[in-house]
């Protein structure tokens, strides 16, 4: 992997490019959209642009990959590499792109860094670079291939129309899309758990691309969900693709969307399963509930989901139904404000100290950030091993480079 040399180089300055990549990251995201315009109009998600998200997400993968190459120096960090490159490929990441990325942020590198970069430090961290994008570019290729095979189509657009043939509003702010292909040819395979990428044609002409987890499998459909962003829950503008596709779309409409892809789903077996969710990070949650009701699973299964309240709370029937259709089943809901009577324990964020976790138990995450990182303390605390927790967070990953 990293030779002996360029170890040595990158171990002694990872806390100095550690320490600037906050300046570096955003002054490299100007020089390469001022130099590809059309990155940010029709590939980079504008939104999490603005808020910063996507930056803070770059300089953690840069950082952890580095780290990982120094702490393992003849493995590579495969968990990683996966999730990254399964979120490249959806939204439609090249090859040729990575060159791109290169020589923008070498230059802002230096720019900030200055004097420090010596050649040695250069060819160092270009070692670091090119490791990452490698190793990127032939899981990219191969899970191209393998999507494109499936489906028949070219792997350099995997890009397909479907025709919208029902839309449901779960809540006020949260809608559920059922779309079939629009060519006639068969449905891709999709896995409870994956996502697809939707590419939405703005008023400005803008082509952006938003990923929403499946929610479910109805027969000769893909489901997907889309919660409204508003300035609140996006942290900066309102969300485009997801307002957009409230006020706009409808059944009958026509959107472009890329296969399933996703690297945590529901795995198969016979051990018990833990669902944990809050607010709309239950809609990969309740498509692996319907996938366990569907075939008659007799494991044991534990739901956790947290929310405001139950008019929030999308899929709450959903939740009922499919829980009670099986066989060794508990769901476990905690509202922050319940309307009415609500039980005390359950009252508040989500707190698995009062929930029996199985022995042996799998478990399977997703929602913001903070609840991420507090449920997986509390099932570490639990006894499950953190090679059993896997989760899936919307938007940019802010977990890389931390113990996850």
């Amino acid at each position: 992997m990293l030779s002996a040399k360029s170890a040595e180089v990158v171990e002694a300055t990872l806390p100095v490019v550690g320490g600037a990549i906050g300046d570096i990251t955003p002054l490299f995201y100007d020089k390469m959209f001022a130099a590809h315009p059309e990155l940010l109009r029709d590939l980079f998600n504008r939104g999490n642009q603005a808020n910063g998200s996507q930056r803070q997400a770059l300089a953690g993968s840069i950082a952890a990959f580095a780290t990982a190459l120094l702490a393992t120096p003849d493995s590579r960090p495969d968990a990683l590499l996966a999730r990254i490159a399964h979120k490249h490929v959806s939204v439609g990441i090249t090859d040729d792109q990575y060159r791109i990325v290169h020589e923008h942020l070498f230059a802002a590198i230096v720019e900030v860094l200055g004097e420090a970069v010596t050649p040695e430090v250069a060819a160092a961290w270009d070692e670091v670079y090119w490791l990452m994008a490698n190793a990127l570019i032939a899981i990219e290729d191969r899970l191209r291939e393998q999507a494109a095979a499936a489906q028949s189509l070219d792997p350099a657009d995997l890009w397909r129309p479907y025709t919208v043939v029902a839309r449901h509003q779960e809540t006020d702010d949260v809608t559920t899309y059922l779309v079939r292909p629009a060519d006639g040819r068969p449905l891709p395979t999709a896995e409870p758990g994956q996502y697809v990428s939707v590419r939405a044609e703005l008023p400005d002409g803008a082509h952006q691309i938003r990923q929403y987890s499946l929610s479910g499998a109805p027969d000769g459909a893909l489901q997907f969900s889309v919660k409204r962003a508003t300035a609140e829950v996006a942290g900066g503008p309102e969300g485009e693709v997801s307002n957009h596709l409230h006020e706009t779309v409808r059944a009958g409409d026509v959107l472009d969307l890329a296969p399933p892809f996703g690297d945590v789903a529901l795995a198969e077996g016979d051990g018990p399963v833990l669902l944990a969710s809050a607010g709309i990070g239950n809609t990969p949650m309740t498509a692996m509930l319907a996938k366990l009701a569907a075939t008659g699973s007799t494991r044991r299964v534990v739901t956790v989901h947290g929310d405001r309240d139950q008019l929030s709370h999308a899929f709450r029937a959903d939740l009922t139904q499919l829980t009670g259709k099986l066989a060794n089943a508990t769901a476990h809901v905690f509202y922050e404000r319940p309307l009415g009577d609500w039980p005390a324990d359950r009252t508040g964020l989500v707190d698995l100290s009062t929930v029996d976790v199985p022995a042996g138990t799998t478990a399977y995450l997703c929602g913001p950030l903070p609840f991420l990182r507090a449920v997986r303390g509390q099932l570490l605390s639990a006894g499950v091993p953190a090679a059993d927790i896997h989760y899936e967070v919307f938007g940019p990953d802010l977990w890389l480079g931390q113990d996850a």
